[in-house]
């Protein structure tokens, strides 16, 4: 019987994730095994700095890949906002599976309960640790307060419930998947919070020229949603942007034409340059190209300034 197994990290979030791709393998291939190797990763260990801090570079998905490389593995899942749009020679995505909700959602604490965002009083404490979050709320609702918070979605939850915060900024996909869908009470609509490249989708990585795996994956390769993706990734990787850059982006089909939407901040929100480029898009090729149009109309337009002061102030990680 063959075997292929799959690298995953140990939360909960990340494990459901897994747990799904490996019962969508299971059911193309029932003959075939699917063992689950779970390992712990840098941004999973390191809970008491903001994540722009410790720097991007893999902090949810380094030790998957290593573990690839070293042939311990031959699948990685990650929360494809997680992966770098530069990859370690030797990998490749053998698979975007279809996005869930990619929006970013209000969760609020019972005392605001049905409060509108834009409704919520000066001096509210907001929680994230996403400095694209930040950035956009910031430029919005300059009179909120903000807050760093890290830890799983349970921790999170946990400590907005207990009185520490008035509100998060999460992911409505992260929220659906652990089944906490009811805990949203707004989803936030692009001209407030764009979301992240890649945010709501699963990427599933392997090593490449493994020909038995990625055939093994292609049934689980969703072509819109990997189109989509594609032209956000290329977006950010033409702008030198990472994880923790306050990039967001909005990506929508209409029959053959891809619109897809931009935006780079400075931290503070004071600056905000943004730009859309809109083009028929049936191959990665094309949605790469218009992911780069996009970032060259920033770039013409200022973001190369605003991101140089972020990568002065973090560091590229």
């Amino acid at each position: 019987m063959s075997i292929t197994r799959i690298g995953s990290r140990q939360s909960q979030l990340a494990l459901v994730q897994t747990h799904w791709v490996q019962g969508e393998l299971q059911k193309h291939y029932p003959d075939q095994e699917f063992p689950v190797v779970t390992m712990t990763t840098q941004g999973d260990k390191i809970l008491d700095v903001a994540l722009a801090k410790i720097g991007d570079k893999g902090l949810f998905t380094k030790e998957l890949e290593q573990a690839l490389l070293r042939q311990e593995v031959d699948v990685a899942v990650h929360s494809l906002k997680d992966l770098p749009t530069q990859m370690p020679e030797g990998l490749t995505l053998g698979a975007i599976t279809e996005r869930e909700e990619p929006r970013d959602a209000l969760v609020l604490h019972p005392r605001w309960q049905g409060t509108p965002l834009a409704e919520l009083p000066p001096g509210t404490v907001m929680g994230t640790s996403s400095l694209r979050r930040l950035a956009q709320l910031r430029h919005r609702f300059p009179h909120l307060t903000f807050k760093d918070i890290r830890g799983n979605l349970n921790t999170r939850l946990r400590k907005l419930d207990e009185g520490e915060y008035d509100g998060l900024i999460l992911a409505v996909a992260g929220l659906r998947r652990l089944g906490w869908g009811d805990r949203v009470s707004e989803v936030l609509e692009p001209a407030v919070s764009l979301y992240a490249v890649g945010q709501g989708a699963l990427g599933v990585q392997c090593r490449a020229g493994d020909e038995q795996v990625l055939g093994l994956l292609a049934e689980l390769n969703h072509s819109e949603t990997a189109l989509r993706c594609q032209a956000e990734r290329a977006f950010l990787r033409e702008l030198e942007g990472g994880c923790q850059v306050p990039i967001g982006v909005h990506s929508q089909f209409n029959g053959e034409e891809l619109t897809l939407t931009g935006a780079v901040l400075s931290v503070d929100g004071q600056q905000r340059v943004a730009g859309c480029q809109t083009g028929v898009v049936t191959q990665e090729a094309q949605a790469v190209d218009l992911g780069k149009a996009l970032a060259q109309e920033l770039r013409a337009k200022g973001a190369g300034a605003i991101l140089q002061a972020i990568f002065a102030e973090v560091g590229r990680g």
